[in-house]
Protein backbone atom coordinates (compact mmCIF):
# COMPACT_ATOMS: atom_id res chain seq x y z
CA UNK A 1 0.00 0.00 0.00
CA UNK A 2 1.30 3.45 -0.92
CA UNK A 3 0.31 6.06 1.66
CA UNK A 4 0.79 9.83 1.29
CA UNK A 5 0.82 11.42 4.75
CA UNK A 6 0.06 15.12 5.29
CA UNK A 7 -0.95 17.29 8.19
CA UNK A 8 -1.72 20.87 9.18
CA UNK A 9 -2.71 22.15 5.74
CA UNK A 10 -4.78 24.94 7.34
CA UNK A 11 -6.97 25.69 4.35
CA UNK A 12 -4.42 25.31 1.53
CA UNK A 13 -4.41 22.02 -0.40
CA UNK A 14 -2.43 23.18 -3.47
CA UNK A 15 0.86 21.58 -2.49
CA UNK A 16 -0.79 18.31 -1.46
CA UNK A 17 -2.35 18.11 -4.92
CA UNK A 18 1.04 18.83 -6.56
CA UNK A 19 2.69 16.04 -4.56
CA UNK A 20 -0.15 13.57 -5.16
CA UNK A 21 -0.06 14.12 -8.91
CA UNK A 22 3.70 13.64 -9.09
CA UNK A 23 3.66 10.54 -6.87
CA UNK A 24 0.86 9.04 -8.96
CA UNK A 25 2.88 9.21 -12.17
CA UNK A 26 5.03 6.22 -11.13
CA UNK A 27 2.40 4.21 -9.26
CA UNK A 28 -1.02 4.96 -7.76
CA UNK A 29 -1.35 6.42 -4.27
CA UNK A 30 -3.73 4.09 -2.42
CA UNK A 31 -4.69 6.45 0.39
CA UNK A 32 -3.92 9.92 1.71
CA UNK A 33 -3.67 10.22 5.48
CA UNK A 34 -4.55 13.70 6.76
CA UNK A 35 -3.65 14.16 10.42
CA UNK A 36 -5.91 17.13 11.09
CA UNK A 37 -6.04 20.88 10.92
CA UNK A 38 -8.21 21.20 8.84
CA UNK A 39 -10.70 18.35 8.42
CA UNK A 40 -12.38 20.34 5.63
CA UNK A 41 -9.14 20.09 3.64
CA UNK A 42 -9.26 16.29 3.87
CA UNK A 43 -12.80 16.26 2.49
CA UNK A 44 -11.75 18.65 -0.30
CA UNK A 45 -8.81 16.44 -1.27
CA UNK A 46 -11.02 13.36 -1.47
CA UNK A 47 -13.56 15.20 -3.63
CA UNK A 48 -10.97 16.73 -5.97
CA UNK A 49 -8.60 13.77 -6.34
CA UNK A 50 -11.02 10.85 -6.11
CA UNK A 51 -8.70 8.99 -3.73
CA UNK A 52 -9.65 7.75 -0.27
CA UNK A 53 -8.55 10.17 2.45
CA UNK A 54 -8.31 8.84 6.00
CA UNK A 55 -8.54 11.84 8.31
CA UNK A 56 -9.00 12.94 11.89
CA UNK A 57 -9.93 16.19 13.58
CA UNK A 58 -7.20 18.44 14.92
CA UNK A 59 -7.30 21.03 17.68
CA UNK A 60 -8.35 23.71 15.16
CA UNK A 61 -11.28 21.45 14.18
CA UNK A 62 -12.48 21.24 17.78
CA UNK A 63 -11.13 17.71 18.15
CA UNK A 64 -10.74 17.40 21.90
CA UNK A 65 -12.41 14.04 22.45
CA UNK A 66 -10.62 10.84 23.41
CA UNK A 67 -12.28 9.29 20.34
CA UNK A 68 -10.80 11.72 17.77
CA UNK A 69 -8.49 9.13 16.23
CA UNK A 70 -8.86 6.30 13.74
CA UNK A 71 -7.15 3.15 12.49
CA UNK A 72 -5.81 2.54 8.97
CA UNK A 73 -5.52 -1.14 8.06
CA UNK A 74 -2.57 -2.18 5.88
CA UNK A 75 -1.11 -5.54 4.91
CA UNK A 76 1.79 -4.87 7.30
CA UNK A 77 -0.52 -4.15 10.25
CA UNK A 78 -2.68 -1.33 11.56
CA UNK A 79 -1.64 2.32 11.82
CA UNK A 80 -3.04 4.77 14.35
CA UNK A 81 -4.05 8.17 12.92
CA UNK A 82 -4.34 11.08 15.33
CA UNK A 83 -3.59 14.79 15.35
CA UNK A 84 -1.34 14.44 18.38
CA UNK A 85 -2.38 17.34 20.60
CA UNK A 86 -4.26 15.03 22.97
CA UNK A 87 -1.14 12.84 23.20
CA UNK A 88 1.01 15.90 23.97
CA UNK A 89 3.39 15.29 21.06
CA UNK A 90 4.86 18.77 21.57
CA UNK A 91 6.72 17.37 24.55
CA UNK A 92 7.28 13.66 23.94
CA UNK A 93 6.49 10.77 21.61
CA UNK A 94 5.92 8.43 24.56
CA UNK A 95 2.13 8.85 24.77
CA UNK A 96 1.56 8.29 21.06
CA UNK A 97 3.83 5.26 21.19
CA UNK A 98 1.78 3.76 24.04
CA UNK A 99 -1.50 4.59 22.28
CA UNK A 100 -0.30 2.77 19.17
CA UNK A 101 0.67 -0.27 21.24
CA UNK A 102 -2.59 -0.27 23.18
CA UNK A 103 -4.50 -0.42 19.89
CA UNK A 104 -2.38 -3.18 18.38
CA UNK A 105 -0.75 -0.91 15.81
CA UNK A 106 2.62 -1.25 14.09
CA UNK A 107 2.78 2.50 13.52
CA UNK A 108 1.19 5.89 14.02
CA UNK A 109 0.62 9.01 11.94
CA UNK A 110 0.32 12.31 13.79
CA UNK A 111 0.78 16.04 13.24
CA UNK A 112 0.18 19.17 15.32
CA UNK A 113 3.80 20.30 15.73
CA UNK A 114 4.28 21.40 12.08
CA UNK A 115 7.69 19.70 12.34
CA UNK A 116 8.43 16.54 10.38
CA UNK A 117 9.68 13.45 12.19
CA UNK A 118 10.15 9.81 11.26
CA UNK A 119 11.29 7.51 14.04
CA UNK A 120 10.95 3.95 15.23
CA UNK A 121 10.44 3.11 18.90
CA UNK A 122 10.75 -0.57 19.73
CA UNK A 123 9.35 -1.73 16.35
CA UNK A 124 6.60 0.94 16.23
CA UNK A 125 6.93 3.42 13.35
CA UNK A 126 6.01 7.01 14.27
CA UNK A 127 5.56 9.50 11.43
CA UNK A 128 4.76 13.20 11.65
CA UNK A 129 4.69 14.48 8.05
CA UNK A 130 5.07 18.08 9.22
CA UNK A 131 3.21 20.76 7.28
CA UNK A 132 3.33 21.58 3.58
CA UNK A 133 1.85 25.04 4.10
CA UNK A 134 2.89 26.27 7.54
CA UNK A 135 6.15 24.50 8.51
CA UNK A 136 7.85 25.46 11.78
CA UNK A 137 11.13 23.67 11.16
CA UNK A 138 12.67 25.84 8.44
CA UNK A 139 12.08 23.11 5.86
CA UNK A 140 9.90 25.04 3.44
CA UNK A 141 7.20 22.36 3.80
CA UNK A 142 7.24 18.58 4.17
CA UNK A 143 5.15 15.45 3.66
CA UNK A 144 5.58 11.76 4.40
CA UNK A 145 5.41 8.61 2.34
CA UNK A 146 4.85 5.10 3.73
CA UNK A 147 4.89 1.98 1.57
CA UNK A 148 3.75 -1.24 3.20
CA UNK A 149 4.10 -4.85 2.08
CA UNK A 150 3.09 -8.15 3.61
CA UNK A 151 6.21 -8.20 5.77
CA UNK A 152 7.68 -4.71 5.48
CA UNK A 153 7.18 -1.02 6.15
CA UNK A 154 9.22 1.63 4.36
CA UNK A 155 8.92 5.31 5.19
CA UNK A 156 10.44 8.65 4.29
CA UNK A 157 9.95 12.39 4.90
CA UNK A 158 10.35 14.67 1.87
CA UNK A 159 10.90 18.40 1.54
CA UNK A 160 8.40 19.84 -0.92
CA UNK A 161 10.79 22.00 -2.97
CA UNK A 162 13.41 19.27 -3.34
CA UNK A 163 10.79 16.69 -4.23
CA UNK A 164 9.11 18.85 -6.86
CA UNK A 165 12.49 19.81 -8.40
CA UNK A 166 13.70 16.21 -8.66
CA UNK A 167 13.26 14.20 -11.85
CA UNK A 168 11.84 11.17 -10.07
CA UNK A 169 8.98 11.04 -7.61
CA UNK A 170 11.28 9.17 -5.22
CA UNK A 171 14.00 11.87 -5.25
CA UNK A 172 14.66 14.86 -3.03
CA UNK A 173 16.08 15.50 0.40
CA UNK A 174 14.51 13.38 3.06
CA UNK A 175 14.56 11.89 6.52
CA UNK A 176 14.06 8.23 7.17
CA UNK A 177 14.13 6.00 4.14
CA UNK A 178 14.45 2.86 6.20
CA UNK A 179 12.66 -0.40 5.65
CA UNK A 180 11.78 -2.67 8.51
CA UNK A 181 10.41 -6.15 8.77
CA UNK A 182 7.00 -6.67 10.29
CA UNK A 183 7.52 -7.18 14.03
CA UNK A 184 6.90 -10.58 15.54
CA UNK A 185 4.16 -10.76 18.15
CA UNK A 186 5.64 -10.99 21.62
CA UNK A 187 3.39 -12.15 24.41
CA UNK A 188 3.19 -9.96 27.48
CA UNK A 189 5.09 -7.02 25.95
CA UNK A 190 2.27 -4.52 26.45
CA UNK A 191 1.60 -5.84 29.95
CA UNK A 192 5.27 -5.39 30.85
CA UNK A 193 5.30 -1.85 29.48
CA UNK A 194 2.26 -0.90 31.52
CA UNK A 195 3.50 -2.57 34.68
CA UNK A 196 6.93 -0.96 34.57
CA UNK A 197 6.09 2.48 33.22
CA UNK A 198 5.28 5.69 35.07
CA UNK A 199 2.54 6.54 32.59
CA UNK A 200 -0.34 5.85 35.00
Amino acid sequence: MKILAVSDTHGDCCRVIDVYQKLSKESPVDVIVHCGDYAADARELQARLGVHVAWVKGNCDGGFSDTDWSILETEAGNFLITHGHMEQVDYSKQNIYYKALENGCVGAFYGHTHRASYTEMDNVVLMNPGSLTKPRDGSGGTFGLIVTGDDSIWGKIYRYEDFMASGSSSGGSSQGGTAKQKPKVRGGHLRDLLNYSDRF
